[in-house]
């Protein structure tokens, strides 16, 4: 493996830098119908490609599990007929989103008659790393063309060949629309020294965002010389309310964590208020749909499947079957334990009170606070973003599922009729 400095891989993330800006030049005056045009017939690729994109994903998946890959890395990693055309329509959702670029955030007048404006425009050349779901390149891609904005994506190694595969459709598309090709690049080595030289390259790309394990978060954050948008942790928590709809409980604890276990808005932590009428039903619910329980010992006594939980269950993204439980004493408490474990990304409250999901939901400080329902849906699709480069969970810039509107900033319009500054 190079080494972390080696000249040719820091010359290609340069090259690819250069080619990127030029790209987002060209993107930045780009009509918002050509735009999602060049999108349609991106996603029409897409779908042309599936057999391409199924045997280039057949031999990812056979590599993986050679390699040991978790069964949710593999979840991850695996493409089938329904996750293509979800691909190829998240494109076309994304094609008929309203455009941020050039759209006004306020205009002001000032005393002496000059108008200052602030509009949208794009960030510039944005660097997406991630791992394991090739998808991300159809909606990382899409989301920053749209916004005006060139990709530099780069994948992980365990995905490479069916990250090539839709990159490859992408950018037939994209350029039989008339966008240019370098609009959308994929770094075509696996070298780890690439994540490092993207990190570093201050002046080529404005902005990187990391989708991934928390190994990969973590490196971004500590070395990245440009800005980064990201979570490092999904720990997410549920609280049913001495309020809650049973039934509701039921339902929602379980689709919470098990829909999908291996996704960042999983539920890790249930919380269940003591006065709650009978937590039991819900932990023979989660216990019968395969889902590992652990509890301290007033929770085991509800149910003998629940094993013991261990203090640092609290601060841990499962990513799996695996579900610490609590039992709380009211809201309060509910909101003291989110404030000490959370990560800041997605919390919920399950109650009929509405003074209580009131305070709840003002009081709890996470990108994503919810009432009466799963934290799944923690999911810029699901929020009709069209899809998502990434959930943040950082206070500046943008906050939660991020978009369009996410990959612009702003400048300052100054519109005047010859003032001079007295």
């Amino acid at each position: 493996m190079a080494d972390f400095d080696t000249p040719d891989t820091q010359m290609l993330i340069a090259d690819m830098g250069a080619r990127a800006r030029a790209a987002a030049t060209v993107l930045a005056a780009m009509p918002s119908p050509a735009k999602a045009q060049a999108l349609r017939a991106a996603a029409g690729a897409i779908r042309a490609a599936e057999p391409a994109i199924l045997a280039a994903n057949a031999e990812d998946m056979a590599a993986g599990k050679a390699n040991g890959l978790s069964d949710a890395m593999l979840d991850r990693l695996l493409l089938d007929a329904r996750r293509i055309e979800g691909m190829a329509s998240g494109i076309e959702a994304v094609a008929g989103l309203e455009d941020p670029v050039g759209s006004a955030i306020d205009e002001r007048t000032r005393p002496n008659g000059l108008v200052l404006k602030r509009v949208r425009v794009p960030i510039g050349v944005i660097g997406i790393i991630y791992e394991s779901r090739p998808n991300v390149t159809a909606d990382a891609g899409a989301l920053c063309l749209m916004s005006g904005n060139a990709a530099i994506l780069r994948g992980g190694s365990e995905a490479i060949r069916s990250n090539r595969a839709i990159h490859a459709a992408l950018v037939q598309g994209l350029t039989a629309a008339g966008a240019p090709a370098d609009a959308i690049q994929l770094v075509p080595i696996t070298d780890r020294a690439a994540v490092g030289a993207m990190l570093t390259a201050e002046g080529l790309i404005d902005m990187v965002v990391p989708r991934g394990g928390k190994g990969l978060v973590a490196r971004v954050q500590a070395e990245a010389r440009v800005p980064v948008l990201a979570h490092l942790d999904g720990i997410n928590h549920t609280y049913v309310d001495r309020a809650a709809d049973p039934a509701m409980a039921v339902a929602l604890a379980v689709n919470a964590k098990m829909r999908r276990t291996g996704i960042c808005g999983s539920t890790e932590t249930l919380l269940i208020d003591r006065a709650f009428a009978d937590p039991r039903p819900i932990l023979a619910a989660l216990a019968e749909a395969g889902c590992e329980l652990r509890g301290d010992a007033a929770v085991q006594a509800l149910d003998a499947r629940v094993q013991p939980v261990a203090d640092e269950d609290w601060d841990t993204e499962y990513l799996d079957a695996v579900l610490s439980v609590r039992l709380v004493d009211g809201v309060d408490a509910a909101m003291a334990h989110v404030a000490a474990h959370s990560s800041r990304h997605t919390d919920a409250i399950l109650t009929e009170d509405a003074d209580t999901a009131a305070r709840f939901l003002n009081g709890v400080d996470s990108a994503i606070v919810m009432w009466n329902a799963s934290t799944q849906f923690a999911d810029g699709g699901e929020f009709g973003l069209g899809a998502e480069i990434g959930i943040s969970t950082g206070r500046l810039h943008a906050r939660g599922p991020v978009a369009l509107e996410g990959l612009t900033t702003y400048k300052w319009l100054v519109l005047g009729t010859g003032q001079a500054r007295p």
